[in-house]
């Protein structure tokens, strides 16, 4: 009989004997390897966090005592043991559950994260909060390697290690290898500097010398001292000793043997400890072991290989972006790519192999990426900032003071633009049109295809000062593309067709549904004009109000959000120059978070499909809107499918 099966919450976990642990293990791998070969996911981190959470829910008393899961793309687990076994072939699918933890979904699920770096900072608020409001709840931050390289997991290491409140903090280790004598060693050495004889003996000793006359702090310092050298020749906890957290490990996380007497030690210590587990990423499933870069954000695959299910019929966005570079980087030497842990995500893979001194990955350490490009830039150098919409988010500040202030020539790359799909909301790229546009200096595009995306990458390279170009996640649509990539003039647009009705002003991926609905509305007798906007900032104003002078109407489209979009300054455009002789209608994402599901169906949702434009149009000039099914032009469904072989 399944385990698995049997287990609705950490309550029924609870009744099982330890020796049973591994037979449920093996039944949680089969059940999330089978789930993510279908829908795609983050599975090799997953795998290799599968008896760390079972230990954790184990001993710890959930949802009273909280688990609080860095980035949270490894808690399938703990979906499966706290009541969502039933759903979880629904995840990351529309209306289904997330791939990630989200408070609205369970009250096992503490803190909403999709980036990393959050969970110490969110877990020692809900410390503090205990102790504000009385409480004995324990509170545990599980944190991966990768992210200690984010400033804000060091940031709140060192809060909590000033203030000194009971706080475990769990390092998974999942980038280092573990022998077995090591494994045993660190082990045993863990279980005795966490046991309560040790920690009893040691805060004693520690009084003890604090008594001795004249040099009994001294003594204490000296004694504190032979301690970190003793653990520091054999542990590496030194670091996180100076920052006030008390260090065990490392242990092999997937040894209960190890796992349990350790985990129960340190959740008995006083103040903040430190646990350092090794685990090893997709365990369990031999493609995800060979190759854990993959496997880290999956398209679906063929669960008996793990190959791809289908492949793309045509490169990504992210391909060609990334070639044109490759190209451009060739010519110049003076250009340098920078990455946040997103080397293969990003496409720079190639960029890497071709000129391996030329790329710099700084680590989940978005800040610090950019202003790092500043300074490269003020000493004459062409750095290239690749990362995604939603990342680029945590180094706005950055933008602003480092770069666009000093008018340097940064470009970014600004990856997953718009839509993401399955990711939902704290990857979907909506706000950047919106919160770059309105920067000093700051250059905003925005391709129609990938023909044009390779020309504004030239555009970057060519323009002195900080500008972006932001391109869609999936495969580019299939045109035919021009030898040589040519740099755009900066801020005009470009008029695809002309007409003397309605205006449809597009920008990026929306363009060509613009055109698709204009075909149709043009055979309806609404003469419709399409603009490509090209560029959010600066807008081609000379254009645009050229063409709002021969129509009644102005529609503007962008896969991004509409309050202080492309749409926006479109509209501030008209108002400047005093056009108040159109109707207007700005079609772009509302203002609120947007959920996971297809980019076609969430497309569709939103009105900025072909068949969204052509009925946002209808009911604007005052026609009543025809019946979807009525409508047969093309769709972006047409050519984007819902993943892409970059992967999540």
């Amino acid at each position: 009989m399944s385990i698995l099966k049997t287990i609705h919450s950490p309550a029924d976990l609870k009744r099982l004997s330890p020796e049973q642990f591994p037979a449920l293990c093996k039944e949680i791998r089969e059940q999330i390897v089978g789930a993510v070969s279908n829908v795609g996911g983050h599975l090799a981190s997953n795998l290799g966090v599968v008896e760390l959470t079972v230990a954790l829910q184990y001993l710890l008393d959930t949802p009273t005592d909280k688990i609080v899961w860095d980035t949270s793309n490894q808690s399938y687990t703990h979906k499966l043991l706290t009541g969502r076994r039933e759903q979880f072939h629904t995840l990351r699918q529309y209306g289904g559950l997330s791939g990630f933890c989200k408070r609205e979904e369970s009250e096992y699920d503490t803190f909403n994260a999709g980036h990393a770096g959050t969970g110490v900072s969110a877990a020692f608020g809900m410390v503090e909060a205990r102790e504000q409001l009385k409480q004995k709840n324990k509170v545990v931050c599980v944190v991966g390697d990768g992210a200690m390289t984010a400033g804000m997991t060091l940031e709140g290491l060192h809060h909590a290690g000033g203030l000194g409140k009971d706080f475990l903090v769990i390092l998974n280790d999942n980038q280092m290898s573990i022998s077995k004598n090591v494994g045993a060693i660190s082990a045993y050495l863990s279980r005795t500097i966490t046991g309560e004889f040790y920690g009893k003996m040691r805060e004693e000793t520690g009084q003890l010398l604090g008594k001795i006359p004249h040099i009994g702090s001294d003594m204490q310092k000296l004694a504190r001292r032979a301690e970190e050298l003793a653990k520091g020749v054999i542990l590496p906890g030194l670091l996180f000793e100076e920052l006030g957290f008390q260090y065990s490990g490392p242990i092999d996380g997937h040894n209960f043997e190890h796992l349990l007497p350790t985990l129960e030690n340190v959740l008995k210590m006083r103040g903040p400890v430190l646990l350092h587990v090794i685990t090893k990423k997709g365990l369990g499933y031999e493609p995800a072991m060979k190759n854990p870069v993959w496997f880290h954000a999956c398209p679906p695959f063929v669960l008996e290989t793990g190959a791809p299910a289908k492949k793309a019929a045509r490169p990504s966005y992210t391909a060609i972006a990334m070639d044109a570079l490759v190209k451009l980087a060739r010519e110049d030497k003076r250009v340098v790519a920078i990455t946040a842990a997103m080397c293969e995500g990003t496409g720079l893979t190639a960029f890497e192999k071709e000129f391996p001194d030329r790329l710099y990955d700084v680590g989940i350490a978005e800040q610090h990426a950019v202003t790092f490009a500043a300074g490269l830039a003020a000493q004459g150098m062409k750095p290239v900032v690749a990362m995604y919409a939603t990342f680029l988010q945590r180094a706005y500040d950055q933008v602003v003071h480092d770069v666009a202030t000093q008018n340097l020539p940064v470009a970014f790359c600004i990856d997953r633009g718009g839509l993401v799909a399955e990711d939902g909301t704290t990857h979907h790229g909506a706000f950047d049109y919106a919160y770059l546009r309105h920067v000093p200096n700051m250059v905003v595009m925005a391709p129609k295809d990938e023909n044009e995306l390779q020309h504004m990458m030239k555009t970057c390279l060519e323009f002195n000062g900080p500008i972006s170009v932001r391109y869609p996640r999936g495969v580019s649509l299939g045109v035919k593309m021009d030898p040589v990539p040519q740099a755009l003039p900066i801020g005009k647009g470009e008029l695809l067709k002309p007409g003397t009705d309605v205006a449809i002003v597009a920008i990026g991926v929306s363009v060509w549904q613009a055109v698709e609905a204009a075909k149709r509305l043009d055979k309806e007798g609404v003469s419709t004009a399409v603009v490509n906007g090209r560029f959010a900032k600066p807008l081609d104003q000379e254009l645009i109000l050229e063409v709002a002078q021969q129509v009644r109407y102005v529609v503007t489209v962008e896969e991004g959000c509409r309050i202080g979009g492309f749409g926006s300054a479109v509209l501030e455009t008209l108002s400047d120059a005093g056009v108040t002789d159109v109707k207007t209608k700005v079609l772009g994402l509302p203002d609120w978070y947007i959920e996971q599901g297809p980019q076609d169906l969430l497309r569709e949702r939103y009105g900025l499909t072909a068949e969204g434009i052509y009925q946002s149009v209808k009911e604007l000039i005052g026609k009543a809107p025809v019946e979807k099914s009525q409508f047969t032009g093309a769709t972006l469904g047409s050519h984007l499918p819902h993943g892409d072989e970059q992967g999540s």
